[in-house]
C-alpha cells in the first residue's frame, strides 16, 4: 500500500511540475488584433506566376488581397535585416552564400528563383504593410545572434504603424523579448521534432524539450505556433485546455485543415491556395 501511495505522489508531483513549466502568458491584449485574420506563409506567393517567396511581390499580392503575411528575418553583416527564409541561399538564389555574411548591397546580385525579384530588407517589407494588414515576423536565428537579431527587429519595428507578432522557434529570442520588450506578442514556433529529418544539429533533449515546449516556463509566451499536422502533441493540447494558449497552426495548405483550425480558435498560416 505505501508503495502504491508513493508511486501515485510521484505521479503527482510530476503531472504539477509538467503544468507549471507549461504555463503561458495569458490574455495579452494585442491578440485581438490578430485574430481572424489569414496569414499567407512567406507572402502569396505563387512561382508559376513569377512570384517567388519572402518577394516583395508576394507581399504585395498578400495586401491587395487582405491577407496578412508571415515572414523570416535575418541579421545582415551590415546591420540590416533581410527578409528571406534560408540562411544559405543556395535553395532560393542558385547562389552559395549566407545571408548573414552579406550587406544590403550585395544581396540585390541574389535574385530569387530566378526572377527579377531580390531579398527585400524588413523596412522595404514594413513600408508596404505600414496601416493595412497584420504581419508574424519570425526571427530566424543564427551563430548565436538571438540578442542582437531581436534588439535589431524591435528596432526597426519603433514608431511603426502596423500590428504584428513575433515568433521563433529559438527560446533565446523569446527570452530577450520577454525581458527587453514585454509588450510584444511573443510566440513559440514547434513541431513535432522527435520524427523526420529536419532537426538539424540538435540533440535527442533539445528535441525533446522544444517539441514539448518546456521552455515556456522562462520565455512565457503568448501563443504556440505549431506545424498543425503534430497538434495531437499532449503537452499542446494541455496548454490549450489547462490555459487557453493562444494557438497560430502552419502550413495550411487546404480549406479544410484551416476551417478546422477555425472552430478551435486558432490563426492559419496558409499556403499554396486561396482562402
Amino acid at each position: 500500500m505505501k508503495t502504491v501511495v508513493k508511486i501515485g505522489a510521484g505521479c503527482l508531483g510530476v503531472l504539477g511540475t509538467w503544468t507549471l513549466l507549461l504555463r503561458p502568458r495569458q490574455n495579452h491584449p494585442g491578440w485581438e488584433g490578430l485574430e481572424g485574420v489569414r496569414f499567407a506563409h512567406r507572402g502569396l506567393h505563387d512561382i508559376s506566376q513569377g512570384v517567388p517567396e519572402n518577394s516583395m511581390a508576394a507581399f504585395r499580392r498578400a495586401v491587395e488581397g487582405g491577407f496578412g503575411a508571415e515572414l523570416d528575418v535575418h541579421l545582415m553583416a551590415d546591420g540590416e535585416l533581410a527578409v528571406v527564409h534560408d540562411s544559405d541561399l543556395t535553395r532560393v538564389c542558385g547562389k552559395k552564400a549566407r545571408i548573414e555574411d552579406l550587406t544590403a548591397a550585395e544581396r540585390k546580385d541574389y535574385p530569387l528563383m530566378g526572377t527579377e525579384e531580390t531579398i527585400p530588407l524588413l523596412r522595404e517589407v514594413l513600408a508596404l504593410f505600414e496601416g493595412k494588414t497584420p504581419l508574424v515576423i519570425e526571427l530566424k536565428v543564427e551563430r548565436g545572434n538571438a540578442n542582437a537579431l531581436t534588439d535589431a527587429v524591435m528596432k526597426a519595428l519603433e514608431g511603426w504603424n502596423g500590428t504584428f507578432c513575433v515568433e521563433s522557434f529559438h527560446p533565446a529570442a523569446l527570452l530577450r523579448l520577454k525581458e527587453r520588450y514585454p509588450w510584444v506578442i511573443r510566440g513559440q514556433l514547434s513541431q513535432n521534432f522527435m520524427k523526420g529529418s529536419e532537426t538539424g544539429n540538435l540533440s535527442w533533449p533539445a528535441r525533446f524539450i522544444l517539441t514539448n515546449l518546456l521552455t515556456t516556463a522562462f520565455t512565457k509566451p503568448d501563443f504556440i505556433a505549431y506545424h498543425w499536422k503534430d497538434r495531437k502533441n499532449l503537452s499542446l493540447r494541455w496548454m490549450r485546455m489547462l490555459y487557453g494558449v493562444r494557438e497560430a497552426g502552419w502550413i495550411v495548405r487546404d480549406r479544410e485543415t484551416m476551417e478546422a483550425l477555425d472552430r478551435d480558435g486558432a490563426v492559419s498560416i496558409f499556403e499554396g491556395f486561396q482562402p
